[in-house]
Formats: structure tokens, C-alpha cells, sequence
């Protein structure tokens, strides 16, 4: 009985994450190609599974060309632009957006890398660096950091604002640093070393 309890256990927390990746991959086809298929079945009379699919990727590459573009940039900020005057698809758009584009490495406004500070209330916190700034409060520029903390999964969070050299930052990445947030730290390694600001590495074993 100790035997199967165990391989049952063990095969339920290997097929279960298995099972929900393969359904939300079945699902999200059969979504995407189900807005464009009926279109090609009308025309060519007959069904192709995954030819939807194939031309969303087509059309998603050709804006992001157009996006990488002086002009296409442009023409999408126009459009853009006058879609947010809608005031319905504003509180959609506005936040869905600013959480994807936050995970973009090619987003300046996104998040730079992964954080690892020593709070004295807090003890260490980790969260992901969003920008570097300096703060005169009239004895000279201050050197600080915005650091996000995700408080529930990765869409809410706070903005800790703590000085450049109480941060670290360790050899995590923010995809990583991700993986890490939605598993509640399982997915954090035995080990991490991390490099401060005045380029000094430390060790920190979890």
C-alpha cells in the first residue's frame, strides 16, 4: 500500500501539470484557429487544421516588421493612440499591454533584470528592477532603484524604492525570476550568486 500511495502521488504530480499544459495548447489552437479557419474552409471548401493558426503567426510577424519599422512605428502609435479614446477598450487594452510589454527584454520600460535586496524590516527581498534613478534632497544626488515586488502572482505587487547599493544582483534571469514568482520561490535554485553594484559577488545558499 506504501508503494502504490507513493507511485500514485508521483504520477499525479507528473501527469497533472503535463495534462493542463497539453489542454491549454489544445485550446489556444483550436481558439485562434477557429476565428480564421471558417474563413479559408468558405473559399476553398473544405477544412485545414491549422492553417488559422498559421496565418495569425504570419499576420503577428508582419506587424511586429512593421512595428520594428520608422514608419509602421509611427502609423501603429497613430492607431493606437485613437483606440485608446475608447473608453471601454482603454480599461482593457492600457493594462493587459503594460503587463505583457513588462516582460519584453527589448522594452525600455520593462523589467531590466532580477533584484535580490537586503531590507533591514524585511530581511532579503527579491523582485525585479524597473528603473535607476537619482533623488537630490539638497546634500547631492542620490543613487536609487525601483524595485517591483509581486505580493499576488505577477500583476500586483509594490514599488520599493531603495538606495543603488543595498541591491544585488544575482544570476537569475527575469524569466527565471518569473518561474520563481509563480512557483512561490520552488523553482529558486540551492545556490545563487549574486553581484552588488560595486561589482563585489557573495554567495547565498538557499
Amino acid at each position: 500500500m506504501q508503494w502504490l500511495r507513493r507511485s500514485f502521488i508521483a504520477g499525479f504530480f507528473v501527469t497533472v501539470p503535463l495534462f493542463i499544459s497539453v489542454a491549454a495548447l489544445v485550446w489556444l489552437f483550436r481558439l485562434v484557429d477557429g476565428f480564421v479557419g471558417p474563413f479559408y474552409a468558405k473559399y476553398i471548401g473544405r477544412e485545414v487544421p491549422g492553417l488559422g493558426i498559421l496565418s495569425t503567426a504570419l499576420a503577428v510577424l508582419v506587424v511586429g516588421a512593421i512595428a520594428t519599422n520608422v514608419v509602421g512605428k509611427r502609423l501603429l502609435q497613430q492607431a493606437e493612440a485613437l483606440l485608446l479614446r475608447v473608453p471601454l477598450f482603454r480599461s482593457i487594452y492600457a493594462p493587459v499591454k503594460q503587463l505583457v510589454v513588462a516582460f519584453s527584454p527589448d522594452n525600455e520600460y520593462g523589467f531590466k533584470r532580477v533584484v535580490l535586496v537586503e531590507d533591514a524590516s524585511r530581511g532579503f527581498v527579491l523582485g525585479f528592477l524597473t528603473k535607476e534613478f537619482t533623488v537630490d534632497r539638497g546634500q547631492g544626488p542620490e543613487a536609487l532603484v525601483a524595485v517591483y515586488v509581486p505580493t499576488n502572482h505577477l500583476y500586483l505587487g509594490d514599488i520599493v524604492i531603495y538606495p543603488r547599493d543595498l541591491a544585488a544582483y544575482p544570476d537569475i534571469t527575469v524569466e527565471q525570476g518569473i518561474r520563481i514568482f509563480l512557483t512561490g520561490g520552488m523553482a529558486m535554485g540551492g545556490r545563487i550568486r549574486a553581484r552588488r553594484g560595486d561589482d563585489r559577488v557573495g554567495d547565498f545558499r538557499v
